[in-house]
């Protein structure tokens, strides 16, 4: 009975919340663009006449954030000084889109492979409006290098997705032929920035036309075996092979952990470790008493590895013997394997 009254003692916060004065809105610079920033964790508004009838089971839930991530369908990520656009959408329905795009910006399309994914424009130079989307100064000259543009398109690591890279290209003479692709490590500051751009300008152009029902046959025969293989043993699963290089594949084990809400205790990307905890719901929780104490820590529960060998990256699990627990190292592959691809 004193322990119960005794919850009485605590104060309740819940309607601080309606009472709480509007603070001071933030100022930014004359020259900052304010289109490019937002709350990043927004507070719903309250209509002030009916505020003093709220009670704190009146108070509103805030809002889903999970709703704008889930409807981001053109996405710019960056690893090891590679650049892509990463969009929810097959090779098919992006590419007439894609040349659709470098005609309107006024690079023209050169010469095109839709097995091969690749596009390549006019020489840039020529057009006032292609030589501003390039970088290009608006005073042309006899000896500034030929300047083109490439675009390389090929299906994403997850299925139903299409990543795309851009590069500018500069050459003494202008290119009588598609020129082969050819990637870049650790591009200069100017040339990641300039990619970023394109990048962003195409997925702008991209989401005004996605209505369009427009499909190209001859891109949809672009090379899609899967990039991520769940291998298994007598109906077990026992790897995971991603034909990726290492930092890639490094970076999708990652990101497949945080959104299969599997937590990581420990890691080592030269060893190619990672701790993580994984037990069930019921296994987290302590029992009755979980009321009267703090969050339980994550546990090592399995190991994952990641090894390189015959030209691919495998991942492999082992489950701790001190963990007495239902999931399996098969389980967790599984459960990886399914924000994997």
């Amino acid at each position: 009975m004193a322990t119960v009254t005794g919850c009485s003692l605590l104060v309740d916060r819940s309607e601080r919340y309606v009472d709480a004065k509007e603070g001071t809105p933030l100022e930014l610079p004359e020259s900052a663009d304010k289109s490019r920033f937002s709350q990043v964790m927004p507070i719903r508004e309250i209509n002030t006449a009916e505020s003093g009838k709220m009670y704190p089971s009146d108070i509103p839930q805030p809002p889903d954030m999970t709703s704008e991530i889930l409807q981001e369908n053109y996405v710019i990520e960056e690893l090891d000084g590679r650049i892509w656009l990463l969009v929810n959408d097959v090779p098919g329905r992006l590419w007439p889109q894609a040349a659709a795009y470098m005609n309107e910006r006024g690079l023209g399309v050169a010469y095109d492979s839709p097995q091969l994914g690749l596009l390549q424009s006019e020489v840039a130079n020529f057009s006032k409006q292609a030589r501003q989307l390039v970088g290009l100064t608006n005073q042309a000259s006899t000896d500034e290098p030929m300047t083109i543009v490439q675009m390389r398109m090929a299906p994403g690591i997850r299925r139903k997705t299409t990543e795309i890279q851009v590069r500018r290209v500069e050459r003494s003479d202008r290119p009588g032929e598609l020129l082969p692709w050819q990637g870049i490590t650790n591009p200069p500051a100017e040339a990641v920035a300039l990619q970023k751009e394109l990048l962003a300008d195409l997925g702008t152009f991209l989401k005004a036309r996605e209505e369009s029902k427009s499909f190209s046959r001859a891109a949809s025969d672009m090379t899609s075996d899967p990039l991520v293989n769940l291998q298994s043993e007598n109906e077990q699963a026992v790897a995971i092979r991603m034909d990726l290089d290492y930092g890639r594949s490094w970076a999708e084990a990652n990101r497949a952990l945080e959104e299969a809400k599997i937590p990581v205790i420990d890691l080592n990307r030269s060893a190619g470790w990672l701790y993580v905890g994984f037990r069930t719901e019921d296994e987290k929780e302590s029992g009755w008493f979980d009321w009267f104490s703090d969050q339980e820590k994550p546990r090592h529960t399995h190991t994952v590895t990641l090894e390189e060998r015959d030209g691919a990256v495998f991942i492999e699990a082992e489950r701790l013997e001190s963990y007495d627990g239902e999931h399996t190292a098969s389980d967790l592959l599984n459960r990886l394997f399914e924000y994997l691809y």
